[in-house]
């Protein structure tokens, strides 16, 4: 009798134990399942807001257009291919194996040699582009006349030649090209070309999206060489050995207005392109054809 009794406490404290087990055990395997999710659900929102952060410090970082060549004769690599511009309607050379190409000029003050560059271009036919800054339309009425005049286009190169990469506002950027076209417009009685050249080429990803939604072109270089110092200016060869050799197909030239080289070699210079078998366009041409 009491051997039966025994036994029939030990399996009742068996069974007790068993559900205490059975629900400890799914208490650990739900704790542990909650932790994992929690884990899953945190890391995954900290991957977000990292990709979220990470994508605005790209867009936002400041970058200085520069085009290296690996062979001469050939279209330079840029900071980005033509491809990635293109969706911000800027441009730094034509992907194109003809035998085009592009000249503009920045224009950031006048000394003397914007008049003989448009003597060589008129007596060339050949349009170009003077990208202008703030001081320099207001100082030169008249050369903006005859730019316009004599079928060139004027594009803006910004009121003040900031860095334009460290605007952040939109409205800052506007003001910025505002001023210019306002100018323009008041000299000329016309609309300005909305093309936009970024001072000393720096920008970012921000600034290409802000020039495309005021209606603006955003054009860099893929043909330059060193002609802005001028207590150092380039002589007839080294200009040459520069613009000659390393013409391309759908190249977007970048000259100074500034420089006393390019004002004496212009005539040349065209001339030789010409010879080599190239045609100047005007950038109208390379944003129409890419929109």
């Amino acid at each position: 009798m009491f051997f039966t009794e025994l036994n029939k406490k030990l399996r009742i404290r068996h069974r007790v134990l068993s559900r205490i087990c059975i629900r400890s055990f799914y208490f650990i395997l739900f704790f542990v399942f909650l932790v994992y999710y929690s884990c899953t659900f945190l890391l995954s929102r900290t991957m977000i807001f990292y990709s979220s952060v990470t994508k605005a410090s790209s867009s936002s970082a400041s970058s200085n257009w520069v085009a290296s060549f690996q062979e001469e004769g050939c279209r330079p690599t840029g900071n980005a291919t033509i491809q990635e511009l293109k969706k911000y309607n800027a441009y730094y050379a034509q992907d194109t194996e003809e035998k085009i190409l592009y000249l503009t000029f920045d224009a950031g003050y006048e000394n003397g040699n914007t008049g003989a560059l448009l003597d060589a271009l008129k007596k060339h036919h050949a349009p170009a582009t003077f990208f202008v800054v703030g001081n320099f339309i207001e100082d030169n009425p008249d050369l903006i006349k005859r730019m316009v005049k004599e079928g060139h286009t004027v594009g803006n190169h910004t009121y003040s030649h900031p860095d334009m990469s460290q605007i952040s506002t939109k409205e800052s950027f506007e003001t910025e090209l505002g001023k210019v076209e306002l100018l323009y417009q008041e000299i000329t009685g016309k609309e300005m070309t909305k093309f936009y050249r970024p001072p000393q080429g720096k920008y970012n990803i921000e600034n290409l999206k802000m020039a495309q939604e005021l209606g603006y072109h955003t054009f860099f270089w893929s043909l330059a060489y060193v002609d802005w110092y001028q207590d150092k200016q380039p002589t007839k060869d080294e200009a040459f050995g520069k613009l000659l050799k390393r013409i391309h197909p759908g190249a977007i030239v970048l000259l100074h207005s500034t420089s006393s080289t390019n004002a004496q070699i212009l005539d040349e210079l065209l001339t030789k392109w010409e010879e080599m078998g190239y045609t100047i366009k005007p950038l109208t041409e390379l944003a129409g054809a890419a929109t």
